[in-house]
């Protein structure tokens, strides 16, 4: 109680003296008051921004994609919708940050599955590679995204799944070389004959992904 008692007078001592002073110096104690309250709410502004600086400074930029965009063909061929392994296959693809934009279930006809493999006609293996592509459904996709042609051959690993490293998806799932489950565009030449093959224009999303400038610099 006494200490708080001594305090109050101490204040008002200081007061006093304040305003003494300001008087012998000419000025008002109100005025003096008022321009340190003025000087403090300045320093307190320009510390607000600077804080407020350093939070953009360290805020996530979005930058524009510094690369082109590209598509490719991908398609899970009749063993891979069987097996159920359609849901992985995408997930793959998403997970590394490519957008789809355009997909379709369908079983192919024979005339169709012969355009597919038209540069391979007139081989020994054409007619069976065109009965096992129209034997069943087939999932047709059209992905998107910075060297995605080259990255989804990538993923789905050697024509001959014994000869794919693990972690590729014939690596992962396939055995024979009639059944390796995907097929993936292998040039941009061949990525828009296939896409323009199996899709009509109409057909292709346009959009953009939230997630992009997470993904792109």
């Amino acid at each position: 109680m006494f200490a708080s008692s001594f305090r109050a007078a101490a204040r008002r001592i200081s007061v006093r003296t304040a305003a003494a002073a300001c008087s012998t110096a000419g000025r008002s104690y109100v005025t003096t008051a008022g321009r340190l309250l003025e000087s403090s709410a300045t320093s307190t502004a320009a510390s607000l921004a600077v804080a407020a600086a350093a939070t953009v400074a360290f805020a996530p930029i979005a930058l524009a994609g510094s690369s082109p965009q590209e598509r490719t063909f991908i398609m899970i061929k009749p063993d891979g919708v069987h097996r159920g392994l359609v849901a992985d296959i995408i997930k793959r693809f998403e997970a590394k940050g490519y957008k789809l934009v355009g997909i379709k279930v369908l079983v192919p006809s024979k005339d169709l599955a012969g355009k597919h493999y038209a540069e391979h006609e007139g081989k020994p293996f054409y007619p069976g590679l065109v009965n096992f592509l129209s034997s069943g459904a087939v999932v047709a996709m059209v992905w998107e995204g910075k060297e995605v042609i080259k990255t989804g051959r990538t993923f789905i690993g050697a024509t001959n799944p014994l000869a794919s490293a693990p972690g590729t998806i014939r690596g992962d799932y396939g055995i024979d070389v009639g059944r390796n489950i995907i097929h993936g565009s292998d040039s941009v030449d061949s990525a828009q004959k296939e896409i323009a093959l199996w899709f009509k224009p109409a057909e292709l999303a346009e959009y953009e992904l939230i997630s992009k400038k997470w993904v792109y610099e």
